[in-house]
């Protein structure tokens, strides 16, 4: 599985992308089963989605944020939020000074909480920066995945993690995850005692009820409501278009052209494709972590 876009200055050229999509991710716990970078993985995940399906400049994650309700969970990093704000200032002025103006934030950890103040003020003038995914963007993502977790229940390392994963990164998924469904119920004070009163394992979900199926179907549904984000940014939710003229977006395919030294195919989520340069360049949940 490849994280990091691999499109060429040319590539950008050719496409003059309007709007550049960020994923944010963090480096912090999730359970036996799933690796530090889980949230960095799913935010990747869904911006490639995003990136096949529309014609939108493509970065490289932010992979680490702010994780300090997982503090006590070895292997948990973050930054400050005040370090968020600033890195995402620069990248948006690096991005104005080559001649894109609209930024989508891909969140993958809800405890990110300091990127709601950022796309709050940078849109102070006009729509200029866009949150995704939403509340609601997830609740349709869990409605078409026939999920049957909600999104407090299903907080962090749980079924809807689970099955991105499980789809779009299997390798990456450990054993164990079948039995270890934690139910952590209210969570009032998580932002004051952080995750450990509620939760031994780090897990609070059902990721025993995740399937890649489920994984598929959620992805689909993102990238069909990233259309919206886009026109509330003022900005045309045309899809791409595959060689043979239908759309893109899809997932469990990317297609691909222009060869360099042999044929082209469809390939799966993050295949590295040495042959071919990609046409379709293109967290989760609304969750306290």
């Amino acid at each position: 599985m490849n994280l990091l876009p691999t499109a060429t200055s040319a590539d950008v050229q050719e496409l003059q992308p309007r709007v550049a999509v960020l994923p944010v991710g963090s480096f912090e716990q999730h359970g036996k089963y799933l690796p530090l970078i889980t949230d960095t993985a799913i935010a990747c995940i869904i911006a490639q989605e995003i990136a096949d399906a529309y014609p939108v400049h493509l970065l490289p994650p932010l992979t680490i944020s702010c994780s300090h309700e997982h503090a006590a969970f070895p292997g948990t990093v973050s930054i400050s939020a005040r370090t968020l704000y600033a890195v995402i200032d620069d990248i948006r002025a690096s991005l104005a000074r080559s001649g894109i103006h609209k930024l989508v934030i891909i969140n993958g950890h809800g405890g990110n909480y300091v990127l709601s103040n950022v796309v709050q003020e940078a849109n102070v003038d006009g729509p200029a920066v866009s949150l995704f995914p939403l509340g609601p963007d997830w609740d349709r993502a869990r409605d078409h995945g026939g999920l049957v977790s909600d999104r407090h229940a299903d907080m962090h390392a749980g079924e809807i993690e689970t099955s991105i994963l499980l789809h779009a990164a299997p390798d990456l998924v450990r054993d164990g995850y079948a039995d270890a469904d934690h139910d952590s119920g209210p969570r009032p004070f998580l932002l004051v005692q952080g995750m450990t009163p509620y939760t031994d394992s780090g897990v609070i979900g059902y990721p025993s009820q995740a399937t890649a199926e489920k994984g598929k179907a959620v992805l689909v549904s993102l990238s069909e409501s990233f259309a919206a984000h886009l026109g509330a940014l003022g900005e045309s939710a045309e899809r791409r278009k595959t060689l043979d003229g239908s759309s893109t977006g899809q997932s469990g395919s990317r297609y691909i052209s222009r060869p360099a030294r042999g044929g082209c195919q469809a390939a799966g989520a993050f295949s590295s494709i040495p042959e071919c340069i990609r046409v379709t360049s293109g967290r989760p949940p609304d969750r306290e972590s």
